[in-house]
Formats: C-alpha cells, sequence, structure tokens
C-alpha cells in the first residue's frame, strides 16, 4: 500500500485560499459566487455509510471531525452528501471552512410516476430534508435528485420527468427561498431540459483527456448561461492501481476546470461505501482507505485543486484589451472597472474615442488606459486603431457597454494556447438587474449571439466578446471600414475563415453585455443590423439567397434565438433496448419552411396577400383564395414566438401576472424584431428585387467557349480563378455542390441567373483546352411566382375580371421582365469573364 506522509502534506494557507464561508452562495453567470468572491467549488463526495448508533448514514461526530481536518489540510472546500446530513454535521462543516451539497434521497430507481401516493411522498420529504437544515450557512445546495435511471425516464416519458422534477424544486424553493437548487444528471438523461435549476450538475465517468474535453464542452452548450458542477468524476484504485487513479485524477481535475467547469466533486473521499444495505468491498474510489490511511490520489487532487482554474505559473501571452466608443459615457465607467479587476498577468488596455462629444474622454482618464482619440470614423475604424496600437500578441475585443468576467482573458488566452485558432470568443450574458424591458430584450431575437459550428468551433463571434492573434487580423487587413456601426465582426469572422483559419468559443470566457433597456432603442439597433446586413449581402452576395436571407452553417446559441416551426418530432437516442451510455436528444436542424416566418422578407410576402386580398373586390374568387391564405401568413409568425416566449425562463421569480407582462412583452418583441430588420434593409438596398448579376446584358442563351492554355493548371484551380474574377465585380455567384452536375451559378437576382459546366481536355506537353458551357436558366422561386401569376391572370381572365386581370397581368409582365433582364445579366458576366481570361492567355 502506497500513501501520503506528513511531510507530503501541502500547508493550508497554500490550498485553501481565505473564503467567505457563511454566506449563502449564489449564482453569477456561468460561475457560482460568495459575496463578491468567485466560489470554485473544489470537493469530495462523503458516503453513504451505515447507518451507527447516532441514527444518521454518516461515522460518528470524532471520525467526522478528523475528515473535515483532513479535507481543509488538502484544499477541499466542499463536500457532496447523499442524505440529509444532522445539524451537528453542518456546525463541523462550518468549524472548517466546508460547504455542504445535500442530497436529499427519495426512489429514483422505481417507476415513482406510476403512484401518487409515491410522489406525494417523494415531495413530503424533499421539503421536510430542506427543512431540516434549516438554512444552516453552510450550506452549499440541496439536490433534489440524483441519476434517475435511463430506464426509468424512457418508461414514464422525459417530459412527465421534467414536470415532477421542476415540482419538487419549486416545492424545496418554497422551503428555502435563497437556497440553490440544482438536479444531479448523467450522460445516459443527458437529453433532460431542466432549465429552471440554479445550475446544472452531472456525474461524469470519462477516461480519456480528449473526450473528457469534448464532453464537457458539450455540457456547456446543453446548458446554455448556467453554472456547470462535475458532482462525480474518478477511477478505481483496486481496477487500475494507485498511480494510474492519481495521474487520472489529475487530468480529470484539471481538464475539467480548463474547460470551464464552476466546480468538480471527487468520488470519493473514502472507499469506506454503503449501498442497498450492504458494504461495498469491491470498489475503491476513495482518496483515503476505509480506514482512513491517504492514497497518492489525496496529493494529486490537493495539488490539482491548488492550481484551479488553471495553472498560473504558465507562459501566457500579452492581450491588448481593445474597448471601442463612441458617446458611451453611460456605460464606460462599468467596462473600465470591470477591466481593471481582470486576474491575468500580462495585458494593457487601450480606450478608442471615436470623436465623442460626451464625457467620454474625461472618464477614461480616471483608469489605467491608453486612450487614443480619433475623429469620428466609425466602430470598424476604431478597432482598426487599436490593433494598430496594440503591443500584444492578442487582441481582445469588447464593446463599451460590457464588462468582462475577472477570468475573462484567462480563458481566452488558454483556447490559443491549447489551440491553433486564429480567433476566439465567449458568450455574453445580459445584466441580471437592468430592468424589465432590458430583460425582456435579452429573450428577444436580434441579439448578439454566437454561431457555432460544434461545441468547440464558431463560425460567427459577436464583436461585444472577441479575440484574435494580431498576426491573423492584420494579414486580411484588419476591420472593413464601410461597416461603421455594425457587421464588421461578422465580415471578419468570414474572411479569416475564407483564409483557413478557424474560430474557437470557451463557454465561460464570458461577458457581461447590457441589452437595449427601451422599445424605441431595440428597434433603432434592429434597424441598424438590417443596414449592416445590406452592407455584408453587397461584400458577400453569395452567402444570401435570392430574398435576401442569410443561412448559417452552424446553430445559434443563446437567449432570445427564435425557435423554427420544427414539424419534425425531437427524438432521443436510447440505443438498442435503451442501453446507450450516452443518450441524446436529437432534432433535426429547421427546414427552409419551417424558417420562412422567422424571416423579414415574410412580410412582404403578407403584404402581398394583402394586395392581391385588396384586388380580390374586383374578383371575389380571389378573395376566396387570398384571404385564406392572409390569415395563415399573420397567425404562423404570432405562433411561432408564442413557442419561442412559453419556452423561456425568466431569470427572476415573479407573480403571475408580472410574468404574464413578461412574456406579452417578449411576445411583442418577436413580432417587430423581423420589421424592424426588414426596414433596415429595404432603406439600404437589400430587397427581393435587387439585381446581383452584373451591370451588362447579353442574350440569354446557352453558349460556349473554348480556352487554350500551354501551362497546365488543375480543373479546380481554373474554375476557383473564374470565382474569384466574379467575385471581385460583387456578383454572386455559388459553387455547385457533390450531387450538381454543373459547377458554377451567377445569382442575378430573386428570379434567374445562369449556371456554367466546365470539362478539359488534355493534349499533352501542359497544353489544355477547358471547354465552358453555361446557360441560363429561372429560379425556383422564380418559375413557382411566375406560375402562380400566370394562373391567377387566366382564372381572372376566364372569370371576365377584367380589372383583375389587367393588374394580374401587368405585374406578370414585370416578373417576366425582371427574369429575363436577370438571366440576362448573369449570361453576360459568364461571358466577358471567360472572354477577358481569354484575352490574357
Amino acid at each position: 500500500m502506497t500513501s501520503v506522509s506528513a511531510q507530503s502534506r501541502p500547508s493550508i494557507a497554500k490550498l485553501n485560499p481565505r473564503e467567505p464561508i457563511g454566506i449563502r452562495p449564489r449564482v453569477h453567470g456561468k460561475f457560482l459566487i460568495a459575496g463578491d468572491e468567485k466560489l470554485c467549488v473544489r470537493g469530495v463526495t462523503y458516503g453513504t455509510f451505515e447507518a451507527t448508533g447516532n441514527e444518521a448514514q454518516f461515522p460518528d461526530a470524532e471520525i467526522v471531525r478528523d475528515d473535515f481536518r483532513q479535507m481543509a489540510a488538502y484544499g477541499i472546500n466542499s463536500v457532496r452528501t447523499y442524505t440529509v446530513p444532522p445539524i451537528w454535521l453542518l456546525d463541523l462543516a462550518l468549524q472548517h471552512g466546508l460547504r455542504i451539497m445535500v442530497g436529499l434521497p427519495w426512489e429514483e430507481h422505481t417507476a415513482f410516476l406510476d403512484d401518487r401516493r409515491a410522489c406525494e411522498d417523494i415531495e413530503r420529504r424533499v421539503r421536510l430534508g430542506v427543512r431540516a437544515c434549516d438554512g444552516h450557512p453552510a450550506i452549499l445546495c440541496f439536490a433534489v435528485g440524483n441519476e434517475i435511471p435511463a430506464s426509468i425516464v424512457r418508461w414514464h416519458g422525459r417530459q412527465r420527468v421534467q414536470l415532477f422534477l421542476r415540482r419538487i424544486f419549486e416545492a424545496a424553493k418554497e422551503e428555502d427561498g435563497e437556497a440553490l437548487l440544482t438536479y444531479v444528471n448523467y450522460p445516459s438523461t443527458e437529453y433532460l431540459d431542466l432549465p429552471f435549476l440554479d445550475f446544472a450538475s452531472f456525474n461524469v465517468y470519462v477516461e480519456c483527456p480528449d473526450k473528457l474535453t469534448a464532453y464537457v464542452a458539450r455540457l456547456h452548450n446543453l446548458i446554455g448561461d448556467r453554472p456547470l458542477v462535475l458532482t462525480e468524476l474518478g477511477l478505481d484504485s483496486r481496477r487500475n492501481g494507485l498511480e494510474a487513479q492519481a495521474e487520472s485524477l489529475r487530468w480529470q481535475i484539471k481538464t475539467s476546470f480548463a474547460q470551464g467547469s464552476a466546480g468538480i466533486f471527487v468520488f470519493s473521499w473514502t472507499d469506506e461505501w454503503h449501498r442497498g444495505g450492504h458494504n461495498i468491498e469491491d470498489w475503491d474510489f476513495g482518496l483515503t482507505t476505509r480506514d482512513r490511511q491517504l492514497k497518492p490520489a489525496l496529493l494529486a487532487t490537493a495539488e490539482s485543486f491548488s492550481e484551479a482554474p488553471l495553472q498560473a505559473q504558465l507562459d501566457w501571452p500579452r492581450i491588448s484589451v481593445v474597448v471601442c466608443t463612441y458617446n458611451g459615457s453611460r456605460t464606460l465607467a462599468d467596462c473600465l472597472e470591470g477591466v481593471s479587476r481582470l486576474n491575468y498577468p500580462d495585458f494593457e488596455v487601450i480606450v478608442v474615442d471615436d470623436g465623442s462629444t460626451d464625457e467620454t474622454p474625461a472618464i477614461a482618464g480616471r483608469y489605467r488606459v491608453r486612450l487614443i482619440s480619433t475623429e469620428n470614423r466609425g466602430l470598424a475604424g476604431a478597432r482598426n486603431t487599436g490593433m494598430e496600437a496594440a503591443t500584444g500578441e492578442i487582441i481582445a475585443y469588447i464593446d463599451d457597454d460590457a464588462w468582462p468576467d475577472p477570468d475573462w482573458l484567462t480563458y481566452l488566452a488558454w483556447t490559443f494556447m491549447s489551440t491553433n485558432h486564429v480567433g476566439a470568443g465567449g458568450p455574453n450574458l445580459a445584466p441580471p438587474d437592468d430592468g424589465l424591458v432590458a430583460e425582456c430584450v435579452a429573450n428577444s431575437p436580434g441579439g448578439p449571439l454566437h454561431v457555432l459550428l460544434s461545441d468547440t468551433e464558431a463560425e460567427h463571434i459577436p464583436g461585444c466578446n472577441m479575440a484574435y492573434r494580431k498576426r491573423a487580423l492584420e494579414e486580411v487587413g484588419g476591420f472593413d471600414p464601410i461597416f461603421r456601426a455594425a457587421g464588421d465582426d461578422v465580415d471578419v469572422c468570414w474572411r479569416l475563415r475564407g483564409r483557413g483559419g478557424t474560430i474557437g468559443f470557451h463557454p465561460t470566457a464570458m461577458v457581461w453585455h447590457h441589452r437595449r433597456n427601451s422599445l424605441k432603442a431595440y428597434w433603432r439597433q434592429q434597424v441598424g443590423y438590417g443596414k449592416a446586413e445590406a452592407l455584408l449581402e453587397r461584400k458577400w452576395p453569395e452567402r444570401y439567397n435570392g430574398p435576401g436571407h442569410l443561412s448559417w452553417a452552424g446553430r445559434l446559441y443563446g437567449r432570445g434565438a427564435t425557435r423554427a416551426l420544427g414539424f419534425g418530432p425531437r427524438r432521443v437516442y436510447h440505443g438498442p433496448w435503451g442501453s446507450a451510455p450516452f443518450q441524446s436528444l436529437y432534432q433535426p436542424g429547421p427546414g427552409f419552411l419551417a424558417s420562412l416566418p422567422q424571416m423579414p422578407e415574410w412580410y412582404l410576402a403578407t403584404a402581398t396577400l394583402a394586395a392581391l386580398s385588396g384586388l380580390g373586390i374586383a374578383w371575389p374568387e380571389l378573395l376566396l383564395l387570398a384571404t385564406p391564405l392572409l390569415v395563415l401568413s399573420f397567425t404562423l409568425p404570432i405562433w411561432q414566438a408564442g413557442l419561442s416566449v412559453s419556452r423561456i425562463h425568466f431569470n427572476t421569480p415573479r407573480s403571475s401576472k408580472s410574468l404574464g407582462a413578461l412574456r406579452l412583452v417578449t411576445l411583442s418583441l418577436h413580432m417587430t424584431q423581423p420589421l424592424a430588420r426588414l426596414w433596415g434593409r429595404l432603406r439600404h438596398g437589400l430587397t427581393p428585387v435587387r439585381s446581383r448579376g452584373g451591370r451588362s446584358l447579353a442574350l440569354p442563351r446557352q453558349r460556349t467557349t473554348r480556352l487554350w492554355t500551354g501551362r497546365w493548371q488543375s480543373p479546380t484551380g481554373m474554375l476557383t480563378g473564374v470565382m474569384g474574377r466574379v467575385r471581385r465585380d460583387g456578383v454572386a455567384i455559388l459553387a455547385g455542390g457533390a450531387f450538381d452536375r454543373w459547377d458554377l451559378e451567377v445569382r442575378g437576382g430573386l428570379f434567374g441567373g445562369a449556371r456554367l459546366l466546365m470539362t478539359v481536355e488534355e493534349h499533352g506537353g501542359g497544353i489544355q483546352q477547358f471547354i465552358f458551357r453555361s446557360w441560363p436558366r429561372l429560379s425556383t422561386a422564380g418559375f413557382a411566382i411566375t406560375v402562380m401569376f400566370a394562373t391567377l391572370a387566366a382564372g381572372a381572365a376566364l372569370s371576365d375580371a377584367l380589372v383583375a386581370f389587367a393588374a394580374l397581368t401587368f405585374i406578370l409582365a414585370m416578373i417576366v421582365t425582371k427574369a429575363a433582364v436577370e438571366c440576362a445579366a448573369a449570361t453576360s458576366t459568364f461571358a466577358t469573364t471567360l472572354t477577358a481570361m481569354d484575352e490574357e492567355g
């Protein structure tokens, strides 16, 4: 038996720094805090034990006292129990600076929902368990349940289990409204949706560092804005050996904290374990033996806990924090106050004052920052100024209406140090005390959301919380100055990714970001975002569809994202006979039709239906046809908004009346946001009838062009060259997919375009002949709209509704003309591009 000697014991002062004891902890974003200090939970599990003479499932008080003394000496600050502890144990915990996570035990392993009386008894015992602790200051939190078996959840159905857990959660809250409450989940039922919990808890046993890294990242994205605590991890020393257990715990703890866990409980303090009426003798997960001999795993745990959340002795890169501000006097002080509290060894702060006319320069002058004042050039220009002045190898941008978590830079730097990402970001959370309107806005669409391609890689990170390697940012020329207020963050992400770079995401590199606190301000913001989208579409036309809607490759994460109308079922992967160890909820991404009502352009379709209904005055049959569609077009966005709002969990408990008012305001914001975006788009040229096929016209017909070359190049290189030349002219060009029998498509507009197919003849000696065939095509939307109006015009003629016939025929003529012009412009683009390439040889 290898044990730890007394000389190996670290000092209490080193491993257990002073923390506020006796102050009830609370949730603060992705972390727990006690008072104003962040609470990093460094815990062990304790029990369950065989009942002793003290009638509790715990050892005698002297043994508990010795255990707690040893825990404190090795840097442990929290203990998880699986049964309700007696008051004397809580008193001992308080004396040793320990917090207790209290398990409220009940029969999770039974089909409890099949018995109404059993459910009532569970609720009663949950209430009694919370009441028995009497609001003791040593309480960390209560766990209202622990690992309901996957087969039981599958038996009852996840919705019923979720509702029952909410029922006992609310019962516990009624007994102690200030206590933190959680439910301890595990991978086999990770699909349980429990947004009402104060924080998320998971038991995770993964014996590979990469898999643990990936799974913790997944859990963060599943739970959203709340803290994640890993309530069990460990390794059995009986089967794996003492040294293997120590090494495994070392990397498990470091990996879990590095990935942003708010706390960890190692399973367990001792090998002594009693379960199901029997002592478990063939598992040794403890940090100590049954007779409390110390194992090497205890020292490994203590050393890893002492470095939490990340090792301070690493070679941390220098970071330049850049705050760009224009008349930001209302919030700049909060921002710089937060920046001044950053816990990072090597950083500078640069404030770029973009021509402010208020007290912004004076406020910045009160802090240790480098202030750069310029004339007003817009947000992208200010960010470039900060980039040029930065001395750090990493530049971290934060908005003047946001402030960072103290460990913001640490998590960003760790992302850069552990990957090859050229950029990195994290979540931006709404402050909980900004007011009712701000909370409604935080739960409404149009906010600064991140778009993730995977649990750790982003397609887009919003500008209020983004960092880049300075070298990579300089290589793409920084931010594009045409974006004066918004859109520059999207553009730079696309350019960096277009050069092969990747952008990371860390779930706890978080900032607090104020949302708009008035309906008027929210409207102006969304109109501004509509303008930014119009600018982006001009620069990146191929990323937008015909009506003008951007489709992301990844998924949007964060509060406020509108839920698409999902008509497909959300399915849980259980594995054969419910046996899969990792069981996940799968839902297909929203298709085009399901996403339509959330698009701003939907309101243009509604206006078109309203016009057709009006035309029904002259043709009653049209009124009968168009009116139901008009009603449906009004109903679907309301249904979608209602679906989104119904699933919102507002942070602050309120009365039913005030909660109803919050939901009503949020519903109205979900309805008006697309209108604001649409107005901003239309005012700046992003309309469904815009032309993006080129300026010149050519007869829209099939053409064949032949290009000879004396220097060999790959077909891919040739097509890439064609795409590049077309894009430089601001024309929307798309590459064909793996199943397409065409190579390139120029989108002339909503109604028409042209496609191109290429082949190559090899003539030896590097001589090649590239043969291009291009032809015009009517888009699917253009064809459908043309057929619809042609059918309506024919119907009006047959009904002798001459006024309706004339109006519909005029509209049809306009559509056909527009389609012909778009096809002609796209055809001309291919023709002129290939001719220019032929002339250049």
